[in-house]
């Protein structure tokens, strides 16, 4: 059994070190891949140190600022490749809990589910330091993917999840279009398509306390619109995974 955690940087001098130091004190081995997108704060530089001395710490970087969506989908390409068994998206500033990697761990390896997701909003509204705008529009924009799309899934744009190996390589994650927040909800509506079981825990997302939040208007604007785009694509989609039967 192998773990790998992705982890998107741009700017995040301030966290990489101790993130990278918490998720490799788990008890559970991880190894970690950093995709770093040209941070003109170090952050490679950082994490190209902090190898010397972390043998389950790898290095992606790429040119410029490319988007979450295409980090990710590098990523998955790489741990694919490697052959890791279980698959984990991430933040750098700790507004995903280390320890809770081992919960997703357990709904994957132990509890039969596909896809783990650390949801914030499974049992209530479990978020701490955001100001109530932010909740209202994240809270509200899982609602409006659910009326659309028709997953039961609370927290569609969570961003801290599990896959099993083969879901990744059934879904194709190079051929998701959508490239910022929109991704995280794109992964999910075609991972639910093609059947997999998708399973929600609940987590604390705690804002995060140092460095700059990278969420946009225009972010959120592109997963308000792709939903009803991704939907209408569907209809045009056969959702088959890898070997099965027509």
């Amino acid at each position: 059994m192998s773990n790998i955690v992705i982890i998107p940087t741009f700017k995040e001098k301030e966290n990489i070190e101790a993130i990278i130091k918490a998720i490799s004190s788990l008890t559970i081995p991880f190894d970690i891949l950093i995709i770093d997108d040209n941070s003109p704060d170090g952050t490679a530089s950082i994490v190209k140190d902090l190898q010397k001395s972390f043998t389950n710490l790898h290095l992606i970087e790429r040119p410029g600022k490319l988007g979450l969506g295409t980090a990710y989908i590098n990523g998955f390409k790489w741990s694919l490749e490697k052959g890791y068994d279980f698959i984990y998206e991430m933040d750098a500033d700790f507004s995903h809990d280390p320890r809770d990697l081992g919960r997703l761990l357990n709904e994957c390896n132990d509890k039969g589910a596909d896809v783990a997701i650390g949801s914030r909003y499974i049992s209530g509204v479990n978020v701490v330091n955001w100001p109530l705008s932010r909740v209202l529009m994240s809270y509200c924009a899982s609602i409006y993917v659910r009326l659309i799309t028709g997953m039961r899934i609370m927290d569609t744009t969570a961003g801290f999840v599990c896959y099993k190996k083969e879901v990744l390589e059934n879904i194709k994650p190079a051929q998701i279009r959508s490239k910022g927040y929109g991704f995280q909800i794109e992964m999910k509506f075609v991972a639910w398509k093609l059947g997999y079981r998708i399973t929600e825990i609940p987590i604390i997302f705690t804002d995060r306390k140092l460095g700059s939040s990278k969420m946009t208007g225009g972010i959120f604007s592109e997963a308000f619109i792709g939903v009803p785009r991704m939907k209408v694509r569907s209809w045009f989609v056969k959702y088959r995974r890898n070997g099965a039967k027509n």
